[in-house]
């Protein structure tokens, strides 16, 4: 879930309770990986918040999402032009082709853990290459984020590198737009933590990088204008032109060794070669 923060204070994390968040994000990438092996054509985005809410409770962990500032779900559920923050529906039935963004969050002994997948419904086949090559950079630049994670760098870095990703797709980076702007964040005790992580931005400048801290790395990208609007709801971001956007996401904490992507689903496990993808 991203946000644009309130509040100004970066906290800093010890290694029990890095630990601690963790294992809160082993139990959120199972959750992802259960709606992943859940998703068809046919099932309503209700359908796989149950699934995301039954896991969680398996595990016996806490949904991060659900309540937070009165939202009603446990995951963000969002389709085509909606960027984030989407409300499962009984009445949103997915079709093969569209591009869905799920996001959810996971609450460990008091430690939240965050994190998004942009999947196509029916898998890659269904949807058309421009659809399928805009999930993939954007995955892509979550990485580039997630490399730029090191001790002395700074958060300039992390969102020029998101950016740099953007651009050269001519793709819309979702940042700010008309006083407004939403992107990654610190995570912690609370959902929400600074810094915030703009999805553009300048190499050296902002927060210098110092091990301990946690942060959520989420670009999103659209095949259009970067705008974005809030629905009726109060949650639902939707791009201002209806073209379709992606959203990947991972809770990563910041070591002396490099960055420690604590929600890494099993296939991404160990990936530490990430200088490379700046």
């Amino acid at each position: 879930m991203t946000t644009r923060l309130e509040a100004a204070m970066v906290i800093r994390k010890t290694d029990a309770e890095i630990e601690q968040m963790a294992t809160a994000g082993a139990i959120l990438a199972e959750v992802h990986e259960e709606l992943r092996a859940a998703l068809r054509p046919g099932l309503t985005t209700a359908d796989l918040d149950k699934v995301a809410a039954r896991t969680i409770e398996k595990r016996g962990a806490k949904p991060g999402f659900f309540g937070y500032n009165g939202y009603p779900a446990v995951i963000n559920a969002s389709v085509g032009d909606q960027i984030v923050h989407g409300i499962p529906s009984r009445e949103t039935k997915l079709r093969a082709g569209d591009v869905l963004s799920l996001d959810c969050g996971v609450v460990w002994n008091g430690f939240h853990s965050d994190a998004a997948c942009t999947w196509i419904v029916g898998g890659e086949e269904a949807a058309p290459e421009p659809l399928r090559v805009l999930v993939a950079e954007t995955y892509r630049a979550l990485w580039a984020g997630i490399g730029a994670l090191r001790v002395g760098n700074r958060i300039g870095d992390v969102s020029a590198a998101i950016g740099a990703v953007g651009a050269a797709g001519g793709y819309g980076v979702v940042s700010d737009h008309n006083g407004h702007a939403i992107g990654g964040h610190g995570i912690g005790r609370s959902l929400h933590e600074d810094p915030f992580v703009p999805g553009r931005g300048r190499p050296g400048r902002g927060l210098r990088l110092k091990p301990g801290l946690v942060l959520a790395i989420e670009p999103m990208f659209t095949t259009g204008h970067p705008g974005f609007r809030t629905l009726g709801d109060d949650w639902t971001v939707v791009t201002v032109d209806g073209s379709t956007a992606a959203h990947w996401e991972h809770t990563v904490a910041i070591t002396e060794g490099g960055p420690r992507v604590l929600t890494a689903r099993p296939e991404e496990l160990g990936r530490t070669e990430l200088s490379h993808l700046g």
